[in-house]
């Protein structure tokens, strides 16, 4: 293994991955985690609620450890990997951002809708003058076209971003979509583009290469598939697809196929695989992370959860919609009945 890296890598399974298990993680599990990503020489960390700091609500879902807890736990035993925290301005706010600083962690990673990145002005600000390394974040990105994309990146860039992703978040882009996106970024950007994929077409990781085909420098990978809907691109799979092309990301290889199967696997509540629900997710549209919400409300009016993932989709609902998830369902039972 080397320590150079072509592009960085950032594990996102300790936030992206708290989706799956309903945020359910304990501080044990995640300094487990934490540790043996570190010592796997993964660069990034990210320990979040799933939908980021102060994400622990009704709405969002209620967290089992506060997740301050388990950020200071994975900055103790993560050696020279850094933590990184994701903040959702109107969720997460200033004051939460400067208490995770203050437990040491090293990056912000700033998400907005893709339209929306005026939203993150404040909270870019202030992680650049609290000394993090700084992130945005351009979420559902297939919702808008290229040029729109551009124009948000440059925004989140004029705020003081280190670099800009674009968030595959339903897992519904094809890679030539993801191609003309990063190829339009890179082109216009100064700071390094990003990718981060959702695995519901089945597509996470050739959307992945599609984005390093055309320059991106940071990529988000879920070891095990450990994230909403059906996961991420799965990272010990990327390790190992990289090192086939001759691209070092510095981790090694036997170690983080170790931690997929000795620490991530007994975490899994049930196994990560595209079900019927996660396939509907990628193509209708929809926010990964309103898998678990959309199976309880058809659960609870007898309706078939697939059809309440495409009315959502229809009605273009995004992320912070949350609470519109029951009224859909309880109008699709009510059309039904």
């Amino acid at each position: 293994m080397t320590t150079e890296r072509d592009l960085l890598i950032t594990e996102v399974a300790l936030r992206d991955g708290s989706h799956a298990i309903a945020h359910q993680y304990t501080v044990e599990q995640v300094a487990k985690v934490a540790k043996a990503l570190g010592e796997a020489g993964v660069p990034y960390i990210e320990v979040s609620h799933g939908d980021g700091l102060g994400g622990s609500s009704l709405q969002y879902g209620l967290s089992h450890t506060n997740e301050m807890e388990l950020i200071e736990a994975a900055v103790s035993v993560s050696g020279d990997s850094k933590i990184a925290v994701l903040v959702l301005p109107g969720i997460g706010t200033v004051h939460e951002l400067k208490e995770a600083a203050k437990l040491g962690v090293k990056m912000a990673r700033i998400g907005t809708h893709v339209t929306e990145a005026d939203v993150a002005a404040q909270h870019l600000s202030k992680a650049k003058e609290l000394g993090l390394e700084t992130v945005g974040f351009l979420m559902m990105s297939h919702m808008a076209p290229v040029d729109k994309l551009v124009e948000q990146a440059k925004l989140m860039e004029s705020y003081g971003a280190d670099a800009v992703y674009m968030f595959d978040s339903a897992g519904a882009l094809l890679p030539h979509q993801v191609k003309e996106r990063v190829r339009a970024l890179r082109q216009n950007l100064q700071v390094d583009v990003g990718f981060h994929g959702h695995n519901n077409l089945s597509l996470a990781m050739a959307n992945t290469l599609a984005a390093i085909e055309e320059g991106a420098k940071r990529i988000d990978g879920s070891i095990r598939c450990l994230g909403a809907g059906a996961g991420n691109t799965q990272t010990e799979v990327l390790i190992a697809v990289l090192e086939h092309m001759g691209i070092r990301t510095g981790i090694d290889l036997y170690k983080i196929m170790d931690v997929a199967e000795e620490v991530i696997a007994p975490i899994l509540q049930v196994p990560q695989e595209i079900t019927r629900d996660n396939l509907v997710l990628g193509y209708a549209g929809v926010y990964s992370s309103f898998l678990l919400h959309a199976q309880r409300a058809a659960k609870r009016f007898n309706i078939d959860s697939r059809d309440v993932l495409i009315e959502l989709g229809k009605r273009k609902v995004v992320g912070g919609q949350e609470d519109m998830i029951v009224d859909v369902a309880a109008e699709l039972a009510k059309q039904r009945n």
